[in-house]
């Protein structure tokens, strides 16, 4: 393993450590003045924290603020999926800031906007960036990832209606299974869904209401414009590659429906439709159509409750119909979608000193089975490519699902996690998952078609392999957090090799 990720580690979270006094020194330094005298008392001054409100929120419409995250990512084996690659190892520190801002100009209306920028510095040779086989800074650009207006109360009915660039998450927090990133291209510097959306509550029934409309535009500037380039100049070859959000423009519509009429019980239930339209992008001077032309359509339904004190439970289930037309097996084919999927999680709950939490989880998303022929069994997460249990799988599957990002499917998981607080501000979790493919054969796979790109899948095995996870996370106060994050999958039989896939990241966010 290379020297950089543990030191840099350990800086970022000393600079954390050191950052979270300044709070602290700075109230006691302004603490209120003795007033045991006769005279008149001094007004008490505000302290760190209220400064930073009265600055945030000079006035009663308008409220503003900003974050910087630091992260040092370390990879080896997660895109290549084979040590024998060159540069199957990456070594990356990523610099993401926002600025962001709401204004109130009259009661019930409100305009949101932020701005977002992500420069990468990449210290091996990169593979997972534009900088195709270089190491240094790429600056990248910056974005407008929020800009929207927001309606309260409509009609004077419990209607908000949010037009314009925003984010959605639909299902269980931080579980959202297949409505929470509209731009997986640009990993987690963006979630935005350029969208339309209407929400409501008939509180009679118990019973709460969205429909969403979505346009997403597969390149970063074909909507608004963009702070620099829309693609990347490579400095020795000097050939052009685009930046991508995704890679085809999607179109849809989402209707969900959330009750809570029995008790300690939530029922949810959706519909939705997602259109593609594959695209053409330059990739290192020479042009490349990605991405799908297909029609999704999505039934699914989740229930989640406490049936007892320490008890909570989640599951979701869906069903695809429609067509796709992609590239499978190096043909671009026109096929028949009919694929499944579903999820749970049982969590017993210790309520403890230390909120000690257990979990079983288990996914079951179907494959592509490449015996039939005009079918394709294969589930699409739709806008649900996101790291949502693993950092480390997103990558995994880029070889396997005609180069996309997080598009995971073809996937059996199950296995326990356990959380707990051991001190206040400071958040540690394990998790354990076994790894299976319905399908011993992925039919997107893009390696095996040079002696520099060799076969990656057994394409004789459904073992995918085992998976941990590792996590500690720390929120020091209102403004600075951080946290160290370990994955590791052994690989199984599903894989031509045998090697260890890794993934280590340290980071700090500043919050203001």
């Amino acid at each position: 393993m290379r020297t950089t990720t543990l030191p840099l580690a350990a800086a970022l979270l000393a600079f954390a450590f050191v950052a979270t006094t300044a709070p602290a020194q700075t109230t006691a330094a302004i603490k209120a003045p003795d007033t045991s005298s006769t005279g008149p008392a001094a007004a008490k001054p505000g302290t760190f924290d209220d400064i930073v409100k009265q600055i945030k929120n000079p006035t009663d419409w308008l409220s503003w603020g900003g974050d910087i995250r630091v992260r040092n990512e370390y990879y080896n084996n997660i895109v290549s999926l084979s040590s024998a690659s060159a540069i199957s190892e990456q070594d990356v520190v990523r610099y993401r800031g926002r600025v962001w801002t709401s204004l109130t100009p009259v009661t019930n209306v409100t305009f949101n906007s932020r701005v977002t920028a992500e420069p990468w510095l990449s210290i091996k040779p990169s593979f997972t960036t534009a900088d195709t086989g270089n190491s240094g800074m790429e600056w990248r650009y910056g974005i407008v990832d929020n800009l929207n207006m927001k309606l309260n109360n409509m009609f004077n009915l419990p209607l908000t209606l949010i037009a314009g660039r925003q984010d959605i998450m639909l299902g269980d927090y931080y579980d959202w299974w297949l409505v929470s990133d509209g731009t997986p291209g640009d990993g987690s510097k963006t979630f935005f869904l350029d969208s339309i959306r209407l929400s409501g509550e008939a509180k009679g029934i118990k019973t709460k209401f969205d429909l969403i409309y979505i346009y997403q535009n597969a390149k970063p500037d074909g909507m608004l414009p963009i702070i620099g380039s829309s693609s990347y100049v490579h400095p020795d070859l000097n050939v052009r590659t685009d930046y991508q959000l995704t890679e085809q423009n999607e179109q849809g519509v989402v209707a969900y429906v959330s009750n809570t009429s029995i008790k300690n019980t939530q029922l949810d239930g959706y519909f939705i439709y997602k259109r593609d339209d594959r695209q053409t992008f330059e990739r290192l001077g020479a042009d490349r159509v990605y991405g799908d032309n297909a029609n999704i359509y999505t039934l699914g339904g989740k229930v989640t409750g406490t049936p007892e004190e320490h008890w909570q439970y989640s599951a979701e289930g869906a069903y695809q119909l429609g067509n796709k037309q992609d590239t499978i097996l190096g043909t671009f084919a026109d096929r028949d979608i009919e694929a499944y999927a579903g999820k749970g999680k049982l969590t017993y709950l210790f309520k403890d000193q230390f909120n000690c939490q257990l979990a079983l989880n288990g996914e079951y998303l179907s494959g592509d089975n490449p015996k039939t022929t005009g079918h394709d069994e294969m589930f699409d997460i739709l806008w649900g490519r996101w790291p949502r249990w693993s950092e480390l799988y997103i990558y995994s599957y880029i070889e396997e699902t005609g180069g996309k990002i997080a598009q995971m499917n073809n996937l059996i998981r199950f296995g326990p996690s356990w959380t707990c607080t051991p001190i206040k501000g400071l958040t540690a979790s394990l998790m354990y998952n076994a790894l299976f493919a319905p399908e011993d054969t992925p039919t997107r796979d893009i390696t095996g078609t040079s002696s520099s790109n060799p076969e990656e899948f057994s394409k004789d095995g459904n073992f995918r392999g085992h998976y941990l996870q590792a996590v500690l996370k720390h929120k020091f106060n209102d403004h600075v957090s951080a946290h160290l994050w370990g994955e590791w999958i052994w690989e199984g039989n599903y894989y031509a090799q045998r090697n260890l896939m890794t993934f280590l990241r340290a980071e700090v966010m500043f919050t203001f």
